[in-house]
């Protein structure tokens, strides 16, 4: 298996796995910001494929982190606070999903040659640590939502 179809794979595995959590949950926020993720997936999953035939691919910046944020906002003045403790382990495991997409991302953006799939792999590659940066936003509102939500500074949510 090429690295693009590797690359493929752990995207569609990632959306299904997304997908999965967002069948589980009963919270409309937290089901939006996983479809959120879907979508970042999908759309890596074709870049991925367009990189595997050898198309020029451009990366943009994604403003996921701050229409996740306006959910979380929302989710406070609606005072929805409808989540499973239990689901925190789940989280968890999506985080070391990204993390090992981050990972092998990072290592193929030194490996290629080709200047716009090595700045390709690393824009997905920063892309999938907002993806870990979101989840540790949803374990922190899973395991305290009032007093996450009470944080006024929403440092959680800064890019690096």
């Amino acid at each position: 298996m090429d690295i693009y179809d590797y690359a493929m794979q752990m995207e569609r595995d990632g959306e299904n796995y997304y997908a999965e959590l967002r069948e589980r949950t009963t919270n409309q926020g937290l089901k939006t910001i996983l479809g959120m993720l879907i979508s970042a997936e999908k759309k890596h999953y074709a870049l991925f494929q367009n990189m595997k035939q050898h198309q020029k691919v451009q990366v943009s910046d994604s403003p996921i982190l701050v229409e996740v944020k306006n959910i979380f906002v929302q989710m406070r003045e609606q005072k929805d606070f409808s989540v499973d403790v239990a689901q925190k382990d789940l989280y968890r495991k999506a985080q070391d999903i990204e993390v090992k997409s981050r990972d092998f991302y990072r290592a193929k953006a030194e490996e290629v040659t080709d200047a716009s799939q090595k700045e390709a792999f690393r824009k997905i590659a920063q892309e999938e640590q907002r993806h870990f940066i979101i989840l540790e936003n949803i374990i922190n509102f899973v395991s305290r939502p009032d007093i996450w939500l009470e944080d006024p500074e929403w440092y959680h949510l800064e890019e690096y």
